[in-house]
Formats: structure tokens, C-alpha cells, sequence
């Protein structure tokens, strides 16, 4: 066995031990209100060799998050707003503008309208919601326009993004490079919750595929390492 084999099979672990971290905080966010599967993506490295055959080498290049929906749950909670179709809503945290699927919002003591970890919701006019907090009733319209005892009071702000621009942040959140527009016609509701769209069952066929591979790089490098102490123990006893 030429000893490039093992240096790619310990590539080749490298990624999918990468890979295996992915997959297992997907399951970790199983239950996670408007998480969004996490995917990698490997490009391959080819180089020709002699006789006619070539090495190919993968590196994990990347991270995409899965553009499917996840099911709504019904939760009646008056400050808890659901997606559906397209859009992020947006949301301001550490000073920048970030965009999330995760509805589950709550008022603060200063009256803002924030998430469980303290962003502000943005209106569509990119600036943070205020309720009262004498407020006795809140309504959120399906294009998002929020109403308090009646009264409009401002519009939830929904934006989409090229998936290939976002970068996660945190486990439900994202920040856009470029590409942020509108969106035209939102439809959301009120008293449900976006839950993650992580399929358990195919993460748990990806996690034995991704183990089954480690383990045959694994397997070439015993046996690489076993030929190199076979040939240092040929060359001991021919000393």
C-alpha cells in the first residue's frame, strides 16, 4: 500500500469527524423552535498518477442550512408568530441585523417586543417594536401587522435572502451577506410556533453512513501501519 493512501484516509477522517459534529448538533436540535438542519458540503481534489491512475482528496468546504419548513404547532401564546412559505424575520442583536424562523417572542420589561435571549423584533421599517405594557390584547395580522387593544401599532418585518449568503449564528439565527429583500406577500400566524425541520430519522442513517466510512479509513491505516512494521521487522532480521 503506497503510503499517500494513509494520508488521504486520515484526510478522509478529518471530514467526516467534521461531518459528525454536524450531525450530531442537528439531533441536539431536534425540539428547537425554527432550528434549520445544517448540511456540509466536500470538494474533491483529484491529481493524476502513474500508471494512469489517479488520488482524490475531499475537504469539507462548507455549511448550508436546509431551506425546508418545519411543521407549526399550535400554542395560543398571543406573542408567538409562525412563518409560513418564505422569509426570516429579522431581528437586532449585538449591534447587527440578524434573521431567524424561531417566532417564540415575549415583551420585555421596557415594553419592546424581543426574543427569549434578548434581540429585538424589527418592523418592517427596521427598527424595534414597542408595546405597551399596559396593553391588555395583542393581535398579529397574516402580513403582519401587529395590533394592541385594537390599534395598529406596526408590521412585523419578513426578508428573504440566497441561501448561499447566510452564516449561521447561534442555532437559529443568521447573518446575511448581501441579497436581503422583502418580502412581498408575508403570511404568518399568531398562536403557533415554527419547530425544527430536522428529520431524526434520516440524521440517524446519516450518522451510521458517516461511522461506517470512518471506520474503513480507519481500517486502511491499520493496515498501512501494520505493512510498515512488517517491513521494519523483515528489515531487523536481515541486519
Amino acid at each position: 500500500m503506497d503510503s499517500s493512501i494513509s494520508y488521504l484516509a486520515l484526510n478522509r477522517q478529518i471530514g467526516l469527524a467534521r461531518e459528525m459534529t454536524t450531525i450530531a448538533n442537528n439531533i441536539a436540535n431536534l425540539a428547537t423552535t425554527g432550528y434549520r438542519r445544517e448540511g456540509v458540503v466536500f470538494a474533491e481534489f483529484i491529481q493524476a498518477t502513474p500508471p494512469g491512475d489517479s488520488l482524490s482528496m475531499a475537504d469539507l468546504r462548507a455549511h448550508f442550512a436546509s431551506d425546508l419548513a418545519g411543521e407549526l404547532t399550535l400554542t395560543n401564546g398571543q406573542f408567538d408568530v409562525a412563518i409560513v412559505g418564505e422569509g426570516f424575520f429579522t431581528i437586532e442583536s449585538g449591534g447587527e441585523t440578524l434573521l431567524t424562523r424561531a417566532g417564540a417572542f415575549q415583551r420585555s420589561a421596557e415594553g419592546l417586543l424581543v426574543t427569549p435571549d434578548g434581540a429585538l423584533v424589527l418592523d418592517d421599517g427596521a427598527a424595534p417594536i414597542f408595546v405597551p405594557p399596559t396593553s391588555t390584547s395583542l393581535e398579529v395580522a397574516r402580513d403582519g401587522t401587529i395590533s394592541v387593544d385594537g390599534e395598529p401599532i406596526a408590521r412585523i418585518g419578513l426578508v428573504t435572502a440566497p441561501p448561499v449568503t447566510l452564516t449561521r449564528v447561534g442555532a437559529t439565527a443568521f447573518r446575511a451577506a448581501s441579497g436581503v429583500t422583502p418580502v412581498e406577500f408575508p403570511d404568518l400566524r399568531q398562536g403557533a410556533l415554527e419547530g425544527s425541520n430536522v428529520d431524526p430519522v434520516l440524521e440517524i442513517a446519516r450518522m451510521i453512513a458517516v461511522t461506517r466510512a470512518y471506520e474503513q479509513a480507519q481500517g486502511l491505516l491499520e493496515d498501512d501501519d501494520e505493512r510498515v512494521r512488517s517491513t521494519l521487522s523483515r528489515l531487523g532480521q536481515a541486519v
